[in-house]
């Protein structure tokens, strides 16, 4: 039976729905080879060549791995997050299916190009009788090949789960782990060689995401366009016109970034890579004059009954160009950029072990002119100040109000915490344990001390809209993350103060801290992790934002006073130490003025202990004002409930305990 859409569509002379897929599949086949041959990325080897078929084999496998990997992730954000569902619809399930059977491909695309790239590695054919045994023992052991097995474990879940369920809480989670499954895949390539190590991985990660989300939205609206017509194509397309803005954003600037890493000098774009990054940029710019028509001119026709076939244009034609541009990705993937990814001659143990030269003797004057600029927190600051200032701004022209103190915080707080990671604690922590220390405890405890009065979740509710049509925007996902039941179980004071103390401990005494110590992807990770429990402790005791019910103040000061106990237990500990804590790093790293390793451990542990404890205080005095204030708001509440009902509740005690003494009295 046809669908209602289906017939609306064809009324409306609506092209059929697979002329984008079609477009995109011929752009690509039609690109890769040109790109592929202007950038060499196929050209045979002088020794150990493994054949045309690996070496050409290997660019469409991962043609067809960016597309899967693009539309799974498309198609599960459409089905969670953009598409109107109704009792009569079945957009949905459709959707997930779909994502279902794309991430099989997904799966299948990311072995198969680990299983020729391997052997384009090596340089002999899969058909060689050596090959097994090479793939088997070797394939683990390089970080491009493990990455692409992992992705494809995160494919392979996702198939089976989406084919499996189709409830939205769970599609959503799944659109969560495919993001992440696109993540690891920053680690391989050319960025995981630049002499910026960190800056090059964090610019391919936000592209590589940024990307997969903008193609893959295309080419799920593409694929559920026979499902939509009028008011719900028009909700479909404005929610993803909204998020493909963003994508735009983050892929120009992080575009921008790797080229400048990769090319170095205007003169470099003449060479053969340098025609690659004007074609990609091209394409850019095409896209974003079709995004820009498209929200200008057709956006607002879609909700009524005007034809569809000006938007289904617009559709084969954006993913034309995006083949064109994935095509030259792939192209670029393989091709050697004119900024050698050799490691330099005279690297210094610490460049080697951390990325970073070592920095110069620690003085007085280093605390404020000491800087590293660290894109990815900068970027993150200014995001989370510059959407907060945005919800405010919101607030005031509808004439809400909103404190100003609790913007100064906020502002305060990134400011603070850029400081940590980009001034002398961040730049002599990669190297010494004391100034590692310092900066954990800033963005462990400090920092959350100045973001959590600012109650940005009870600004994002205020000031986000809410949806009509009952689906998930950013407005219903806060309220499902801080009603949910993980939540509530995190939010526990006990286990926010367990995370908080005890991952401390495990993470020093364990590999962990080496590996943050010598790796991005650790480092970039340790950060989170303390940013994360910290807040969650803080806001446990002192938060405003709505979320699980809070515990009485005198609970919260006792178990804050045991965490201090314990926090202090632990900087006694390290103080006391006789042993180097990561020893493989710290007594290899060899910087000339540091000369005492054991010493700048136990003054790390004397910052843990004393540094750290005054946030404590301070959180300590927060709590109690909190409950000085809650009960004059209880006593406040009290006295207008007995001006209403004429203290009723206190002439019903008075009579109880009247009718006590009566039957005291009664029986004696």
């Amino acid at each position: 039976m046809t669908s209602p859409a289906a017939v609306s569509a064809r009324q409306q002379g609506t092209p059929p729905a697979r002329l984008p897929g079609v477009a995109l599949l011929v752009a690509v086949l039609v690109a890769l080879p040109l790109a592929a041959a202007v950038g060499q990325a196929a050209a045979a080897p002088v020794v150990s060549d493994p054949g045309p078929v690996v070496r050409w084999g290997v660019l469409y496998a991962r043609v067809v791995h960016d597309v899967a990997a693009s539309a799974t992730v498309g198609l599960l954000l459409f089905a969670a997050f953009i598409v109107p569902e109704t009792t009569r619809t079945h957009r949905r399930a459709t959707a997930t299916r779909l994502a279902g059977l794309a991430a099989a491909l997904w799966a299948l695309a990311a072995v198969v190009g680990v299983v020729l790239g391997m052997a384009d590695f090596i340089g002999i054919p899969v058909s060689d009788p050596a090959f097994g045994q090479q793939l088997t023992t070797f394939v683990w052991k390089f970080v491009a090949f493990r990455v692409q097995l992992i992705a494809a474990g995160v494919a392979a879940t996702i198939a089976v789960v989406a084919l499996l369920t189709t409830r939205r809480t769970v599609v959503a989670w799944l659109s969560v782990l495919a993001v992440g499954g696109v993540l690891p895949l920053a680690l391989a390539g050319h960025a995981a060689g630049a002499t910026d190590h960190s800056t090059a991985v964090n610019a391919l990660a936000v592209h590589l995401v940024a990307v997969t989300v903008w193609v893959g939205g295309v080419l799920a609206l593409a694929a559920l366009r026979p499902l939509l017509s009028g008011p719900d194509l028009a909700a479909s397309a404005g929610r993803f016109s909204m998020l493909a803005g963003w994508c735009y954003a983050a892929v120009a600037m992080s575009g921008l970034q790797s080229a400048v890493l990769r090319v170095g000098t205007w003169g470099d774009l003449t060479t053969r890579y340098g025609a690659l990054v004007v074609v990609k940029t091209l394409a850019l710019v095409l896209l974003g004059a079709a995004g820009w028509w498209h929200r200008r001119h057709l956006l607002d026709r879609l909700g009524g009954n005007t034809p569809g076939r000006a938007f289904t244009r617009l559709l084969v034609a954006e993913l034309a160009v995006m083949g064109v541009a994935i095509g030259t990705a792939v192209a670029m993937a393989r091709s050697a950029p004119p900024v050698s990814d050799a490691p330099l001659p005279a690297a210094s143990p610490a460049f080697v072990l951390t990325g970073y030269p070592a920095p110069p003797p620690l003085t007085s004057t280093s605390w404020l002119t000491t800087w590293t600029t660290e894109w990815l927190w900068v970027a993150l600051a200014a995001l989370a100040v510059g959407l907060y200032v945005a919800g405010v701004v919101r607030l005031r022209r509808r004439g809400d109000a909103w404190p100003l103190h609790r913007v100064l915080v906020w502002v305060l707080g990134w400011a603070v915490f850029v400081y940590a990671v980009c001034g002398a604690p961040g730049v002599y922590g990669r190297v010494l344990f004391s100034m590692h220390m310092a900066m954990h405890m800033v963005v462990a405890m400090l920092v959350p001390l100045l973001l959590v009065p600012a109650a940005p979740v009870l600004l994002a509710l205020r000031a986000l809209p809410a949806r009509p049509d009952r689906t998930w925007g950013p407005r219903e996902v806060i309220l499902q993350v801080v009603h949910s039941r993980v939540f509530r179980a995190f939010a526990n004071p006990v286990v926010a103060a367990a995370l908080f103390f005890f991952s401390l401990a495990i993470f020093y005494y364990s590999p962990l801290f080496e590996l943050a110590l010598r790796t991005h992807t650790g480092h970039v990770l340790m950060l989170l992790h303390f940013l994360g429990t910290g807040y969650l402790f803080v806001w446990v005791l002192i938060g405003i934002d709505p979320g699980p019910r809070k515990w009485p103040p005198l609970m919260l000061l006792v178990i804050l006073f045991a965490t201090m106990s314990f926090h202090a237990f632990f900087g006694v500990v390290m103080t006391g130490s006789t042993t180097v804590l990561a020893p493989d790093f710290f007594e290899v790293v060899k910087i000339p003025w540091m000369t005492d390793v054991l010493g700048d451990q136990r003054k790390a542990g004397a910052i843990a202990w004393g540094i750290g404890e005054a946030p404590t205080v301070l959180l300590t005095l927060m709590v109690a004002i909190a409950w000085v204030r809650s009960d004059r708001a209880e006593t406040s509440r009290k006295d207008r409930q007995a001006d209403r009902d004429g203290d009723a509740e206190l002439a019903a005690y008075n009579a109880h305990l009247q009718e006590l003494r009566r039957r005291t009295e009664g029986r004696g």
